[in-house]
């Protein structure tokens, strides 16, 4: 063969393989695309069900709720409702544009090895990178947080925050996060190189792990950093309180009171931790709402969620699909056309890094679509959390109350779509928990 003839059949080759290569790239372009245009579509169309669903709901009180909701409060309810949607959609959409041009402009790939160039490309520098970089792409954001806070919750009435105190939030939040997720990714970036092909695998455990830890830590040491937390004082509603615990096997050590009028006046009580760790917290707006037997039915139903197990089938379901997502980033790592189809150079395209900032900022494509299964699983959960509270009560009476003030004091939604609830709400409407209450009888 000549030379000539073997020249132009390797040249030939090489601008076969490039030309693939493009088609290849152009591709999960397109791919991202239309998913990202799929997703704003989506979200955008369920909005605007609900708030038309909103509207036409709002000539006067329906039926069910007009012996405890007056005509001015669901007034406000309904407009609050459509304020919070037309924001969320406006936020939408400006995500939606910051992602496409962080992706598709070229300006991470540039960030990426502009750092990287500052800091390194050993482990402790890729971690120092990775968390600036989540830092510098959460910026953008900022603008409509502080509108959320000081605009939209100021006009209900909701905001009890100054701005000191928020940028006090944003600063805390750094600095805990920096100190919990640096070594964790600096960990995550040894174990690529350490592990072999099944790093993954490593990288799963270690995260597992870590989850479990924070159900514990989260509320113990660094919930306090934001807000404190005291014991229920001394009175009729702790002995009230305890004497249900006694009186459902809960065993309670401890009933904490947060300061959540620091920053809302929106009402709330939860669950956390586990085991001899387990802690029920109610916040100080629930207690002035509502009266003792309505605050006992809440706690009621709290406990319910703890007797039940859902806190370990919970933990069980994160622990499954994150381990779907190590998989899948463990397959996404193995090699670079990932990378370079959004523009990073063939040498950063061969770092974990690029792999694992794409993986974070694509995820919620795919994520968004299980949104109704995992809605699913949590109103199921709180149907069984409700059954256990009307029991322990003796009537479903004290918790419907507590409910319907619930959803008074925070202006909710109480005739959201159907539709729109069964993809979004964790939680039943009001009218589906009574409802589901009621037939047990």
């Amino acid at each position: 063969m000549s030379e000539s003839l073997l020249t132009k059949i390797c040249f030939t080759h090489a601008e076969n393989a490039c030309v693939l290569g493009a088609f290849h790239m152009n591709t999960i372009l397109i791919i991202f695309v239309g998913l990202l245009v799929l997703k704003l579509v989506t979200g955008i169309i369920l909005d605007c069900m609900n708030m038309r669903h909103a509207r036409d709901q709002s000539a006067e009180v329906p039926e069910a709720f007009k012996d405890f909701i007056d005509q001015p409060t669901y007034q406000k309810s309904i407009e609050y409702t459509l304020a919070k949607t037309r924001f969320g959609i406006l936020n939408e959409v400006y995500d939606s544009l910051v992602l496409a041009s962080v992706l598709l402009l070229g300006f991470l790939p540039w960030l990426y090895s502009s750092l990287s160039g500052a800091l390194g490309y050993g482990v402790w520098g890729q971690a120092c990178v990775l968390f600036a970089i989540g830092v510098i792409l959460g910026i953008p954001g900022l603008p409509f947080d502080w509108w959320s806070t000081f605009k939209l919750e100021e006009r209900f009435g909701f905001n009890k925050s100054t701005l000191k105190l928020w940028i006090v939030d944003k600063i805390k939040g750094m600095i805990v996060g920096f100190i919990i997720g640096f070594p964790l990714l600096a960990l995550l970036i040894f174990l690529v190189d350490a592990a072999g092909s099944l790093w993954w695998v490593w990288g799963f455990s270690v995260f597992f792990i870590f989850q479990l830890v924070m159900v514990v830590a989260y509320p113990m040491f660094i919930m306090p950093l934001f807000n404190k937390f005291e014991p229920l004082e001394e009175g009729s509603l702790k002995d009230r309180l305890f004497a249900l615990s006694d009186r459902t096997g809960f065993q309670a050590q401890t009933i904490l009171v947060v300061d959540g009028s620091k920053r809302s006046g929106h009402s709330n009580a939860y669950f956390a931790g586990f085991g001899r760790f387990r802690r029920i917290v109610l916040y100080d707006t629930l207690i002035k709402q509502m009266d003792e037997e309505e605050l006992e039915a809440v706690l009621a139903h709290e406990i319910g969620h703890y007797k039940l197990g859902h806190i370990p089938k919970m933990i069980a379901m994160s622990g499954l699909s994150t381990l779907g997502m190590f998989a899948l980033l463990g397959w996404l790592a193995n090699g670079t056309w990932l990378a370079e189809a959004f523009l990073f150079n063939a040498a950063d395209a061969t770092y974990i890094v690029p792999v694992l900032l794409l993986f974070m900022l694509l995820s919620g494509l795919l994520t968004f679509w299980l949104s109704p299964l995992t809605s699913r699983l949590s109103r199921k959960h709180e149907y069984e959390a409700d059954a256990f509270a009307k029991d322990a009560m003796g009537s479903a009476a004290p918790l419907s109350r507590a409910l319907r003030k619930l959803h008074k004091e925070n202006l909710s939604n109480l005739t959201p779509h159907p539709i729109y609830s069964s993809f979004y709400y964790s939680h039943p409407t009001l009218l589906e928990r009574e409802a589901s209450m009621d037939s047990q009888d």
